[in-house]
This record gives structure tokens, C-alpha cells and sequence, in this order.
């Protein structure tokens, strides 16, 4: 099997050379199955799941039986605080819960391997030299994507500590930046382009690793 490569580019985003990338992490089979488990679980733990309402018996008022059980010509009823009544509680309401799904670490990995793995067969990824932003420059941030050529939206990753880099891509237009330890697979498989800083590489390789 080809060893996995990215192109290695320079503050002006041209490609200076080839980066051999980590196999077990770059070069793996794209899992479609565990692809879908790993964005449903993230997704499904962004929900707050807080939505709540009030029962029958959980609404105020209603103690009191509205009308006699029989001769009105009605239909019974025991208290107006019954669904059918207009300030009565919910039938059947939404209750605070957890929609968290469970995916094993092991499957995780691998569906984050397989996300980084299909871009980087489609050659859609590449390394960035973060030194070569020595100071905050949306213009040269601007400048670099247009040299690179790659569609967005594109998910930048890079460390807390390369804050002339952070800073450069953080208002540019459809740009995402998240630190190594955040990475998730719903945004790997949401941007059309991954760049990676080159010091947040080795930590990237080592998140997806086995």
C-alpha cells in the first residue's frame, strides 16, 4: 500500500515539498457504517434535552370534580385541568433526557482514521507551516487559501499556542478552527478541505491512532 502523503505548504500556500503521513491513521479503508455512528453520537450529544411539560397532574388547579357526574348532558369529567380543556395539562409530555449514544473508543477511532483518511485520498488535506505566520493576517490568511485552491467550508486544526496562525484564519469566511483535542468526525466529513498545522500533526495522529 502507497504510503500517504500532503502537501506541505508555506505562508503563501504554495507547496514547498511532500509530507509523508502516519499509514494507520491517513492510509486506512473508509468505514461508511462507523462513519455514521460516530457523527450520530456527536451530534446527539449536542442536544440539551431539556424540553419539558406540564402532565395533568402537574398542572395548578382542577381539584374540584367541574360538574356533576350525571343529568348535564355532558360528558363526565373529573377535574378542567384535563388535556381536552383549555389550560389543562400536556397528554403524553416531553420529559428532560439524555440523548447520548453510546460508540465504543475503538470504533471512534476508527471512524475518526477513516474521515481523515478520505480526505486525505482525495487530496484535500495538507500540513501548514504555522511559523510561517509570524503575526495575525486575515489578508495572508485570505491570500494563502486562494494560492491553495481547495474549496471550503475547511476546518483549520491547530494548537492554542499558535495564536498568529489562530488568529490569521479565525474570520476568514466559512473557516472552522479547533484545537487536535476537539477534532470530531461531523466536522471532518462537514469541510471540503483539512488543513492541519504542523505542530498539531503529531497530535492529531496520536487522537486517531490505535
Amino acid at each position: 500500500m502507497a504510503v500517504p502523503k500532503a502537501a506541505f505548504l508555506d505562508g503563501a500556500g504554495k507547496s514547498s515539498k511532500e509530507l509523508s503521513l502516519e499509514a494507520g491513521v491517513f492510509g486506512v479503508e473508509v468505514k461508511p457504517h462507523l462513519l455514521h455512528e460516530a457523527v450520530r453520537a456527536e451530534l446527539n450529544a449536542r442536544r440539551a434535552g431539556t424540553q419539558s411539560a406540564k402532565s395533568r397532574g402537574l398542572v395548578a388547579g382542577g381539584r374540584a370534580k367541574p360538574w356533576r357526574q350525571k343529568g348535564t348532558g355532558r360528558a363526565r369529567a373529573g377535574t378542567i385541568r384535563a388535556p381536552q380543556f383549555t389550560g389543562g395539562g400536556a397528554a403524553f409530555p416531553p420529559t428532560p433526557r439524555s440523548y447520548e449514544v453510546k460508540v465504543n473508543k475503538k470504533a471512534y477511532r476508527s471512524a475518526l482514521r477513516g474521515a481523515l483518511s478520505a480526505h486525505a485520498g482525495d487530496g484535500t488535506l495538507a500540513v501548514v507551516d504555522g511559523s510561517a505566520f509570524d503575526e495575525p493576517s486575515t489578508k495572508k490568511a485570505v491570500s494563502f487559501l486562494e494560492a491553495w485552491g481547495k474549496e471550503r467550508p475547511l476546518v483549520l486544526v491547530a494548537n492554542a499556542d499558535e495564536a498568529a496562525l489562530v488568529k490569521s484564519f479565525r474570520n476568514v469566511e466559512r473557516v472552522v478552527i479547533v484545537p487536535p483535542s476537539e477534532l470530531e468526525v461531523a466536522a471532518i466529513l462537514w469541510a471540503r478541505s483539512l488543513l492541519v498545522s504542523e505542530g498539531a500533526l503529531e497530535s492529531v495522529q496520536k487522537r486517531a491512532g490505535s
